[in-house]
């Protein structure tokens, strides 16, 4: 704006009505008296600074206005609109240097640097409703580009040395836990099913023994529950033991495994559920899920092909829950879906895993899953923490960040 009212190349005011000007034959700054050169009166600088401070006022509310369209952009879910808007906000701050010259303050930080560090993270928040990945995906790739988001994809090409073929006996050495330990449990033989099962059962015995016949109950439960778990996944069953707060727990567990090992492999995560009925109606099985999206595997599936280094990674995020799980209790429980889908991609495969080789493989993504939780276990437990206080995806994406800043 200087430019356009006063001709010259650079305008700053100081106390001692002096400017900069430019000599353009040293190409360097010297300072000249304002009232000898130009003669320009004290009334008319102080309208231009007044000029000055009017137009950056102007400027910073209809940047201010721009945030308010994007923040109900990312309320109604809306990832398309959301991220343009962004894109846009942060070119106009980019050319006109609000922010490091805004004088707004918001909240009572500082300029809209700080706040717009606040809200750019927001954008994620909106990728759960998204249905094009490739958004969800351009999303994480713009937020990492304006650094964001460092550790997104810190891992992708970290895998451990040593043997591929994982024998029970290694996978115990690197883990200290017997393969039983790191295998999903069916109901009724976890540890936790078993005393709920046990305890039904008791609770049956002593009411027939006092004369209260409850088999017709017992009857109609049965075939709710067979309903169920026919027609709803088990979705309504599960809904009730995730109040259970020992269960509730050991889920966020495993979708924390699921989500920070996506995150550090450099797979766009778009949402973590942990109501079992949205879940169903998301069309995810098990009582929680966490979405990710790998475009390699994608892309490479859709040309007939799967290489190694791809298929490890997508193995590495499906047996993240069942290694977090043993890496915090022990032992797995969860997990059973997750080797289903696993089951699933290595039948695609041409030719298709032998039984032996899915095996081979199970053991060894889940020993690599098991050791970068590990190597980031604050990360782990800061996601934990986020999930259970029922944080948006943003919020858990920054804990992790903020963990990883402090040794991971």
């Amino acid at each position: 704006m200087a430019n356009r009212f006063l001709y010259l190349p650079s305008l700053r005011f100081s106390n001692t009505m002096q400017i900069l000007s430019y000599n353009t034959v040293a190409a360097r700054p010297r300072a000249i008296d304002v009232s000898r050169t130009l003669l320009i009166p004290e009334n008319s600088i102080e309208r231009t600074r007044m000029f000055f401070r009017k137009t950056r006022q102007h400027i910073s509310i209809r940047a201010l206005r721009e945030w308010q369209e994007y923040e109900e952009a990312v309320k109604d879910k809306d990832l398309a609109r959301a991220l343009s808007l962004l894109r846009d906000i942060s070119v106009k701050l980019q050319d006109s240097s609000l922010e490091s010259t805004a004088p707004l303050n918001v909240g009572g930080g500082g300029g809209f640097g700080s706040f717009e560090l606040q809200r750019d993270w927001e954008v994620l928040d909106a990728c759960l409703n998204a249905d094009d990945m490739r958004l969800v995906g351009s999303a994480y790739v713009f937020l990492k580009d304006r650094g964001r988001l460092p550790s997104f994809g810190k891992c992708r090409n970290i895998v451990l040395e040593g043997p591929r073929d994982i024998t029970p006996t290694v996978l115990e050495s690197a883990t200290g836990l017997e393969v039983s330990k790191l295998s999903p449990k069916k109901w009724g033989l976890k540890g936790s099913s078993s005393v709920v099962l046990f305890g039904f059962l008791a609770g049956v015995s002593l009411l027939l023994n006092q004369g209260i016949d409850i088999r017709p109950n017992l009857a109609a439960i049965l075939v709710l529950t067979t309903l169920d778990a026919i027609f709803l996944g088990g979705s309504c069953l599960a809904q009730i033991s995730s109040f259970w707060p020992p269960q509730k727990r050991r889920i966020i567990v495993h979708e924390a495994g699921h989500l920070l090992v996506a995150y550090l492999m450099g797979c766009p995560i778009r949402g973590v559920i942990l109501d079992p009925i949205l879940a169903m109606q998301m069309g995810i099985q098990g009582q929680a899920g966490t979405q990710f999206w790998d475009e390699g595997l994608q892309n490479e599936l859709a040309e007939g092909r799967l290489s190694g280094s791809t298929f490890d990674r997508y193995s590495m995020v499906l047996f993240a829950g069942i290694a977090a799980e043993a890496l915090i209790y022990g032992e797995a429980e969860g997990g059973e879906n997750d080797e289903n889908l696993f089951r699933s991609i290595c039948l695609l495969l041409d030719p298709p895993l032998s039984v032996g080789q899915m095996s081979n493989q199970a053991r060894w993504s889940v020993m690599q899953s098991y050791n970068l939780l590990k190597w980031h276990k604050n990360a782990h437990r800061a996601a934990v923490k986020a999930l259970e206080s029922g944080s948006s995806l943003s919020i858990i994406i920054q804990r992790i960040e903020e963990a990883m800043a402090s040794k991971g």
